[in-house]
């Protein structure tokens, strides 16, 4: 689940922010709004030998601790790194988000540690989100720097597939590909919808599970250590 909130969009003349469910816009140097990406917020590792985490408790009434804006210095110093050591990945453009999962901090980390050290290589997001930010959604080939609950990057991701559709038509392999709870299309299903009637409900609407909703895949290109196909990615 990606989160349309608390983002920022950046191309080579603007900058942009977004927030839970959207992001975005201002010019370069200026002071960024927060905005929202919609995240999938996938609870995450209920699976066999996975801690429960505790926002995964349903009796917990304590809010959860909200995701940090994110640092976007600190974005635009990993961007520059990356683009000086991978030039050919910004032939189409420099354009990039900076934004995280989840809807609050400890989902964003525990989403954010699944790409990093586990087998997340996917993510979903509401379409109305996007529409209701007035931002464009992803293309194949976009990059985004993930951020944690505390709004520090951690990497770069890069979009290798999108796809439109109704809830009903997720597929198990996709499922398996989001890499949370035990990867298993029944728990992709129950766990988004929680997550969605959730957060729509907190946006003043209700969930549809004929809502339009964006699958995307992507690859870890930075930082190197994490990037798929590096020695610590067991390729």
């Amino acid at each position: 689940m990606r989160r349309l909130g608390l983002v920022e969009r950046h191309d080579s003349h603007r900058c942009a922010a977004r927030t839970l469910g959207g992001l975005r816009s201002l010019e370069l140097g200026a002071t960024p709004t927060s905005a929202t990406r919609d995240g999938c917020g996938r609870p995450a590792w209920r699976g066999p030998g996975r801690p429960v985490l505790a926002w995964e408790d349903r009796r917990v009434s304590e809010p959860l601790p909200p995701v940090a804006p994110p640092d976007l210095d600190a974005a635009e110093r990993m961007w520059a790194a990356y683009a000086a050591a991978h030039p050919e990945a910004l032939v189409a453009g420099d354009e990039h988000v900076v934004e995280g999962f989840g809807d609050s901090a400890p989902l964003a980390d525990a989403l954010l540690d699944l790409v990093l050290h586990g087998p997340k290589r996917a993510t979903a997001a509401l379409s109305i989100e996007y529409a209701e930010e007035g931002q464009q959604l992803p293309r194949i080939g976009g990059h985004w720097i993930a951020c944690d609950g505390a709004g520090a990057p951690r990497a770069i991701l890069r979009t290798t597939e999108l796809r439109l559709g109704g809830f009903d038509t997720v597929d198990a392999a996709f499922a398996w590909d989001e890499g949370e709870d035990d990867r298993s299309l029944e728990s992709w299903r129950r766990e988004h919808r929680r997550y969605w009637e959730r957060t729509r409900a907190a946006a003043g609407s209700a969930f549809d599970p004929g809502d339009e909703i964006v699958f995307e895949r992507f690859r870890v290109v930075w930082p190197p250590e994490h990037a798929d196909g590096s020695p610590a990615q067991g390729s």
